[in-house]
């Protein structure tokens, strides 16, 4: 079999089993398991693939088919440029997140920093190594999901101090800035998401509440009591939270709240200061 009739194959095995991404997915695999380039694959296409090779790319399009996350097949992601190991107990980083980063990049150089419920470590590690934070505080009340955090901020040298606290119970310090990427889906929708979501991420991370809004009214009702005067709470909302959440800040005091949108155009996260 050439190379190009595995990467067909592949292609209509995820096509027949309902996977959005199928062309693109396909093509990452192979690329994984090959560690070709899109130049070397169109010089190669027409030569024969070792039956090793064909095995092992099979055996990861079997996964695919079967709706387990390319990132989880693969361990990993890339999230403003940086490398995350993922596994089934973290959030896989996406790419909406980085609008919420971008953001707080430019305002976290010399500040204190806490990221709350911070799964993989992405936002905290993003805004040390890309934003160079004085310092930043991270927590997460999954045990698994902090080492597979303190891994990622190895791997970046980014110098993160991880906590295990169910949100603010043993956080004793004051910063500058809390930023947040918390569950938020309302436990009745989570049912409805995609195989590769419902399935395969943590449930913890996903669960907002009844109403989605749970995280926030702790967040919303805590963190002026951990923020030193002008600091910011940046949280990451769900497309239609915008004006709840903003509600909740101003309700607790916080001023200056806004809605901010990512790259599509949708509603991504809010801001408010104490």
């Amino acid at each position: 079999m050439r190379y190009m009739d595995l990467l067909e194959c592949g292609r209509k095995i995820l096509y027949n089993s309902e996977i959005t991404d199928y062309d693109i997915d396909a093509w990452y695999l192979l690329e994984y398991i090959t560690n070709m380039g899109r130049a070397e694959y169109f010089l190669k296409r027409e030569e024969d693939v070792s039956d090793n090779i064909e095995k092992k790319y099979k055996e990861l399009i079997s996964r695919r088919a079967m709706h387990i996350p390319l990132q989880h097949i693969t361990g990993s992601q890339e999230f403003m440029g940086l490398d995350f190991i993922v596994s089934k107990d973290v959030l896989v980083p996406r790419q909406d997140t980085e609008a919420l980063v971008e953001y707080l990049l430019p305002l976290v150089f010399g500040k204190k920093v806490l990221d709350m419920c911070t799964g993989s470590g992405c936002i905290a590690i993003s805004l040390m190594k890309l934003g160079k934070a004085l310092a930043c505080d991270a927590v997460d009340y999954s045990k698994k999901a902090l080492e597979i955090a303190i891994k990622n901020s190895g791997i970046n040298e980014a110098g993160v101090n991880f906590i295990y606290s169910d949100m603010f119970e043993n956080i004793r310090d004051k910063y500058d800035i809390i930023v947040s990427n918390p569950p938020y889906i309302i436990t009745s929708d989570i049912n409805s998401l995609a195989p590769e979501v419902r399935l395969h991420e943590p449930f913890m991370a996903l669960d907002g509440g009844d109403d989605g809004l749970s995280f926030y009214r702790i967040i919303s009702s805590m963190a002026a009591k951990y923020l030193n005067y002008g600091g910011l709470v940046a949280v990451e909302i769900g497309y239609n939270q915008g004006s709840c959440v903003s509600e909740l800040f101003k309700e607790y005091g916080f001023s200056n709240v806004a809605i901010h949108k990512d790259l599509s155009g949708n509603n991504r996260f809010v801001t408010a200061w104490i």
